[in-house]
């Protein structure tokens, strides 16, 4: 069947549907990974968005339920140049069409995704949906110009988990840490485990004051999707688990939150960082680590001091990490878990590890 993808700007692509046969609106991203179309699909940070794949092949290796980052596909649609059918992989268990069709979401291949993506870098991601029929109709844009802007939104409740819950391999000589679910990933989970944490799971509106009458000896702020400032229940959790001094570390949505409850400011990026190429400087050690990226938003930086930026995106010289010279906390803006993406900061959770215990073992003082 044709499929149109249709812009708020009112530029509309032809093109043939694949996945689920019905019609899904969101903000059209895009995402310049070359591998990873399961993990990008299934991180819940792409709640609510459209996403354009800039590779030009998508599909080659299908689906395996080993690259799950979350339960279900996150993400509203997808839209390629072209999509393969037929996937080579011998632990793959179904074709993205299948899955695709399976969990709901509408894809859209044979357009031209560099005119797209173009069109998304010089005007800025924006609303569009993507409509199966056999013929275009006006009411496709009347749609998309009614859906609501990304800013204003909060969807860390869409995503988080409806309860509390533990995951990974729990044991006495390991820390316990608290993760807010904002609309963490799997992988994010599977390296807490890994470095040496109890993983407990709670729901994004969790009451800071209820997790710190259990005595975790850490918190996680998760990444997610949305905007950060209509989160105001996660931003004076944070305010309040800030004063307890006990180490927090913050990934993306996460970071923003923390940084708003620093008194910073967030506002929207033009279009996003969004892929497994973005390179950002660690101020601390002057050293450039090619980072996985997904988000929309990020932190201001306004110069005071007390809460020094520490690391910078150098594709446009934003915040990608705060830490305070008086609080025991390290955010990032990427994704140190990669899936998908190179693994340049995955040590991050090693630093977190090492700041937990360096501070249990002084009595709580940083």
């Amino acid at each position: 069947m044709k499929s149109f993808l249709v812009l708020q700007n009112g530029t509309v692509f032809e093109g043939k549907a694949f996945g689920k046969n019905h019609a899904k609106i969101g903000e059209v991203v895009f995402n310049t990974a070359m591998a990873g179309y399961q993990e990008i699909l299934t991180d819940p940070s792409y709640r609510g968005q459209i996403v354009t794949l800039t590779y030009p092949m998508v599909g080659n290796y299908g689906i395996n339920a080993n690259d799950m980052e979350s339960s279900q596909v996150q993400a509203f649609g997808l839209v390629a140049r072209e999509y393969v059918s037929l996937p080579s992989n011998y632990q793959s268990t179904e074709t993205l069409h299948q899955f695709l069709e399976r969990h709901g979401v509408p894809g859209i291949e044979g357009i031209d995704t560099r005119k797209l993506t173009r069109i998304l870098r010089n005007s800025g991601a924006m609303n569009g949906g993507i409509f199966p029929s056999g013929a275009y109709s006006p009411e496709f844009l009347e749609r998309v110009k009614a859906h609501p802007s990304m800013i204003g939104l909060d969807l860390a409740k869409e995503v988080t988990t409806d309860k509390a819950y533990v995951f990974g391999n729990h044991s006495l000589t390991k820390r316990n840490v608290a993760v807010y679910d904002f609309g963490v990933k799997t992988n994010i989970l599977r390296l807490l485990d890994s470095h040496g944490f109890n993983v407990h799971v709670f729901p994004a509106t969790t009451q800071a004051e209820d997790l710190m009458r259990q005595g975790f000896d850490a918190y996680f702020f998760s990444n997610g999707p949305g905007d950060p400032e209509p989160c105001t229940y996660a931003i004076e959790n944070a305010k309040v688990l800030l004063q307890a001094r006990k180490p927090i570390f913050g990934i993306c949505l996460g970071h923003q939150i923390l940084g708003l409850a620093l008194g910073k400011k967030t506002t929207k990026l033009k279009f996003g960082h969004r892929g497994g190429n973005h390179p950002v400087r660690n101020l601390e050690t002057n050293k450039v680590e090619i980072t996985s990226q997904n988000h929309g938003f990020h932190v201001l930086e306004d110069g005071k001091t007390g809460t020094p930026t520490t690391r910078l995106n150098l594709f446009d010289n934003t915040v990608a990490g705060l830490k305070s010279d008086s609080l025991p906390i390290l955010t990032v803006q990427y994704h140190p878990e990669a899936c998908p993406g190179p693994n340049d900061s995955q040590y991050h959770f090693g630093l977190f590890y090492d700041m937990v215990t360096k501070l249990s073992s002084t009595g709580g003082n940083s």
